[in-house]
């Protein structure tokens, strides 16, 4: 039996949510922009998708790399208090835990100012010291790809290593995506890969979700495959040529924030496929979590346990 279900294992940061931000003109245009309170809230795919698996139940640990001052103690702190393993957790002395400023618009749309900081330090041998917790574990969520300059050349390797002690694997990416090279060289060592539409795009060159599966599928021939795309849903292959349109769901409350929600949908559709539900029915799990968490400030205010995430599905 596995201790754990999952572990997630990549960047941690704060992020500071600045709202409303109008993000349809140059920042110059105005000296001062009047906003909302300015709140701290975790962020990152450890505590997003971390965060969001805890509340449905399933068994979190947490590998990341977080600075010696008061940001990282406060990651810490979130994640401990939302039931995710901490032990694994290093904190690098003199290192400034990674922060980011969100620009939020009155629809919910965002923009990234980013300080790398602790993240950034994340390497071979941070994954390949903890495979005892990774061989505890049935998946690992690993993010993000062209995030993680000191992790991303060994990434293959990691991935590889992974996999050897009984752990699925699945990748995020962020940062606009990056490119199809060295990606190319994970995707055979994933079990999931679903990026976003932007990050695909910038990923295969297409424009079309299809068309960027196929591109993936070359390389990733068993695995999972999908494209997120927001308010359309999501598309997934999980085989060659076999697609499967998996609706948005409405959320349970105005759009305040989409920060995460790409994180929440494969928190939920990783916790469905651990509960042992099939495909369409895990994501349309993801899709209830990434609706849930549309409606709260940063990646985790708006989210909810897994019955009350399935009751927003109807059945």
């Amino acid at each position: 039996m596995k201790s754990c279900d999952c572990v997630v294992c990549g960047e941690a940061c704060v992020d500071l949510i600045l709202r409303p931000f109008k993000l349809d003109r140059p920042l110059y245009d105005s000296a001062t922009q009047m906003i909302e309170p300015i709140r701290l809230v975790s962020g990152g795919i450890v505590p997003n998708a971390g965060i969001a698996m805890a509340r449905l139940g399933t068994r979190i640990g947490a590998i990341c790399v977080l600075g010696d001052d008061p940001w990282g103690q406060f990651l810490r702190a979130q994640l401990s208090h939302n039931g995710v393993d901490t032990e694994a957790i290093e904190v690098r002395p003199g290192t400034a835990t990674s922060a980011t400023a969100v620009l939020i618009a009155e629809d919910g749309g965002h923009t990234f100012a980013f300080h790398a900081g602790a993240s950034q330090l994340i390497n071979r041998q941070t994954c390949l010291a903890r495979l005892d917790l990774f061989s505890q574990a049935r998946i690992a969520l690993v993010g993000y790809y062209h995030l993680l300059p000191n992790l991303e050349a060994d990434l293959p390797e990691v991935l590889k290593a992974i996999r050897g002690v009984g752990c699925q694997t699945a990748l995020d990416t962020a940062n606009g995506g990056g490119a199809l090279q060295p990606l190319d060289q994970m995707l055979p060592l994933l079990d999931f890969y679903i990026p976003s539409f932007v990050e695909g795009q910038q990923q295969t060159g297409h424009s079309d979700p299809q068309q960027m599966i196929r591109t993936y599928r070359r390389y990733a021939k068993s695995a999972v495959l999908g494209i997120k795309r927001g308010a359309d849903g999501v598309l997934l292959s999980p085989s060659k040529e076999e697609f499967l349109d998996v609706p948005a769901v409405s959320p349970p409350g105005p759009v305040v924030d989409t920060t995460g929600a790409g994180d929440a949908f494969l928190a939920g559709l990783i916790s469905g496929l651990l509960r042992k539900l099939d495909l369409p029915s895990a994501a349309r799990v993801g899709a209830a979590a990434g609706a849930c968490c549309v409606t709260g400030r940063g990646g985790s205010q708006g989210l909810r346990d897994w019955d009350q995430t399935l009751q927003l599905l109807g059945d």
